[in-house]
């Protein structure tokens, strides 16, 4: 998503968090709500074209808007109407932005119940043991089975033993495949819950377990250099051989062994 529609998700975002923020436990009836709207987004292209129409008249496409979803909550009816009042690039953006916001009430829910910090950690936990179980990553994002069959297979591997919270975004993630891969949108909602928290998120790759120390350390180096609160998610990787790799956003300090091989391999080569 870029330009016009990129600028009207995040101000649509701005608009409604506080009616987020505000809704505590019932976050994930929001959530729910929100997520049928984007569903029925998804199925009808009519109802994308009718609501991202930028000839049509604002107060028409929050008529229809209350027309169609006037049985749900009536703080998730008034929040699809601040987003249909916003331009968009691409009408599949419009529903992108509203997935955004379920995902949004579902990470304030957990943080008004203060699991906020726990849904990140288990959301990374999960991401880490996909990327290392290809199998099982293919099946969960197989577009050729039913979103059900999906579901049910993350469920039979999860046994109820993360957050509610934590598995409810999981099963949506699972259940939406959309163009990116599944890990791509696990980083995401890593990454959301680690903003919520006020924190930039470091994902760092370690050829061992790093001590508490090492972890102080290497955050306040981390933070001292971004002059911003960081969250550090460490996953251990033998393959690297020695050092670490760390990812703050789109910038990658790699100072493995691994790859100061692979460059001295370059440079022998040239």
């Amino acid at each position: 998503m870029r330009g016009t529609s990129q600028a009207s998700r995040d101000a649509s975002l701005r608009e409604i968090d506080p009616v987020l923020v505000a809704a505590g436990d019932e976050g994930a009836s929001l959530a729910r709500d929100l997520f049928t709207v984007v569903d029925a987004l998804d199925g009808s292209g009519s109802l994308r074209r009718a609501l991202t129409d930028p000839a049509r008249d604002a107060q028409a496409k929050a008529g229809l808007v209350r027309q169609l979803f006037g049985a749900l909550d009536s703080r998730v009816v008034d929040g699809v109407t601040v987003f249909v009042g916003h331009r968009w690039s691409e009408e599949e953006d419009l529903a992108v932005a509203i997935e955004d916001a379920g995902v949004a009430a579902l990470l304030a829910a957990a943080d008004s119940a203060g699991r906020l910090e726990t849904v990140e950690e288990e959301l990374f936990r999960v991401q880490r043991i996909l990327e290392g179980d290809r199998d099982l990553l293919v099946a969960l994002s197989n577009r050729s089975v039913t979103r059900e069959a999906r579901v049910q297979l993350l469920e039979a591997l999860l046994k109820g033993r993360l957050d509610t919270l934590t598995e409810a975004l999981l099963r949506r993630a699972v259940e939406k495949v959309r163009g990116q891969r599944l890990i791509t949108t696990i980083k995401h909602l890593v990454e959301a819950a680690a903003e919520r928290r006020g924190r930039w998120l470091a994902s760092v790759v370690a050829a061992v377990e790093l001590s508490a120390a090492q972890r102080a350390r290497l955050q306040s180096i981390l933070e001292g250099a971004y002059g911003h609160q960081i969250q550090l998610n460490v996953a251990v990787d033998p393959e690297v051989l020695g050092g670490i790799k760390v990812q703050v956003g789109t910038e990658v300090v790699d100072g493995t062994v691994l790859a100061r091989l692979d460059q001295a391999r370059r440079r022998l080569v040239s």
